[in-house]
């Protein structure tokens, strides 16, 4: 089976996320892709993280009714903060027979060499790699393993959700219903 890995913060989970997860598992050569709940990027502050099982919650009731999809917690029970390659090693090894697919927005390309063993990614793993607004597109010398994918381009972003919830703004639409409840339930990001 081959099975993109979407990482991400999912702080909230919304449509953007969503849009591009289901293309990526219904137009490439991936069976499914699963969204990797991660408890903290290295690149990222934690102050504004919500608890990584809340989050956790909102994506399995975002995907529950596509069986494109599917949802992990594996970082949860690894060293913080995760780095991709632990993760893609784990995975191996606990799913030897699949093989596993990093999907990267454009905009990480950058970064990229600056991961931890980000040449070992590029040895063991593909990496489709989907366009962002406003990124620059980079250059990898020799890469094979990249395959650029023209998934469409959805500007939302869960900074602007939690803004929006904060100054108790509509996120109609942005989210999927049961994810906008859950935040209403749990008074989230108020």
């Amino acid at each position: 089976m081959k099975v993109g890995l979407l990482f991400g913060s999912f702080n909230p989970i919304h449509i953007g996320h969503l849009i591009l997860a289901n293309f990526m598992a219904t137009n490439t050569d991936l069976d499914t892709v699963w969204l990797v709940v991660s408890p903290q990027n290295p690149f990222k502050p934690s102050n504004t993280l919500l608890h990584e099982f809340d989050r956790l919650q909102m994506v399995t009731l975002a995907i529950e009714d596509n069986p494109n999809l599917g949802v992990s917690n594996i970082e949860f029970s690894m060293p913080k903060p995760s780095y991709t390659i632990d993760t893609l090693t784990y995975l191996q090894e606990k799913y030897p027979s699949y093989e596993f697919v990093l999907i990267m927005g454009e905009d990480n390309l950058p970064l990229f060499p600056k991961w931890k063993n980000a040449d070992r990614i590029m040895e063991y793993h593909q990496v489709y790699v989907y366009p962002r607004s406003g990124s620059v597109t980079t250059e990898l010398p020799e890469m094979p393993n990249v395959r650029f994918v023209k998934a469409p381009i959805l500007d939302i972003s869960a900074t602007f959700i939690r803004k929006s919830i904060k100054e108790e703004k509509s996120i109609r639409y942005l989210v999927p219903e049961a994810v906008a409840e859950y935040i209403q339930v749990h008074k989230l990001y108020q």
